[in-house]
């Protein structure tokens, strides 16, 4: 099941994606379960939002050796956590503003975890009772800055800098899809999720231990190798097999 996040007479709905159709629900899917509203609307005539609100962005990094690699980073021994600002949440189809303070800002597409239930020293086996699905994320990273600061914060939180979408698909098998990134149609990145480190339920897991995550919090599980900077007039998509593309413009 598809869920998608939009606007509708003013206000944020979500609906689940039926075809070339929003079938919409009730409430928040997250909170009220899914329960369907009698309206139905076209795809194409709505601007899907963020498919969720997080109140935390978590993100995983140095997850896939060869990435680490690129940037001449070791692996970690552990999930490496870092946390990306709230405002840096950007939609489908929305613009990625280059700041002035950089002069090399890097595209990084990346599988995310959606919670679902309240999560607090869980253990792995545990972990899929507390998933609500899955979406992509565009983590955006000025990577001058990341290596100037020599701490992440900056780096990775301008606004825009995390495109996150198009929707959340509840039914994903995370353990070998493939993501791939493309700037201009010409490909960047290629690799799949069973390249991880670290799973999907050892991150989750880790990341419960140290701070308690909530419905709507997401988790990004990391990049692949081949990242690449992206420039202003460039067409961005982020695509994870089994869930869809994710597109940005540059400005």
């Amino acid at each position: 099941m598809r869920i998608a996040r939009f606007w509708l007479n003013d206000e944020a709905r979500f609906g689940m994606v039926d075809g070339p159709e929003l079938r919409v629900l009730e409430g928040n899917p997250l909170i009220d379960g899914i329960q369907f509203a009698h309206d139905r609307i076209a795809l194409k005539d709505v601007a899907l939002l963020p498919p969720v609100t997080p109140g935390k962005i978590v993100c995983i990094g140095k997850n896939y050796a060869e990435h680490a690699a690129e940037i001449g980073e070791a692996v970690p021994d552990e999930p490496l956590m870092f946390l990306k600002a709230n405002s840096s949440l950007n939609r489908h189809g929305g613009a990625i503003v280059l700041p002035p303070q950089s002069t090399q800002v890097d595209l990084e597409c990346e599988l995310v975890v959606v919670i679902g239930a309240t999560a607090k020293n869980i253990e792995p086996d545990e972990v899929a009772d507390h998933i609500f699905g899955f979406t992509i994320a565009n983590d955006v990273t000025a990577r001058d800055l990341q290596f100037e600061d020599g701490q992440w914060a900056r780096s990775k939180s301008f606004d825009t800098f995390c495109p996150l979408g198009p929707w959340i698909e509840t039914d994903f098998d995370w353990e070998s899809a493939q993501l791939s990134s493309r700037i201009n149609g010409e490909s960047a990145q290629s690799s799949y999720t069973s390249e991880m480190v670290f799973d999907v339920p050892t991150i989750v897991s880790h990341v419960s231990k140290n701070m308690t995550l909530y419905p709507g919090d997401v988790i990004l599980t990391g990049s692949p190798a081949g990242i690449a900077t992206i420039v202003s007039g460039d067409l961005v998509e982020c695509e994870i097999e089994g869930i869809g593309t994710l597109i940005s413009h540059v400005e």
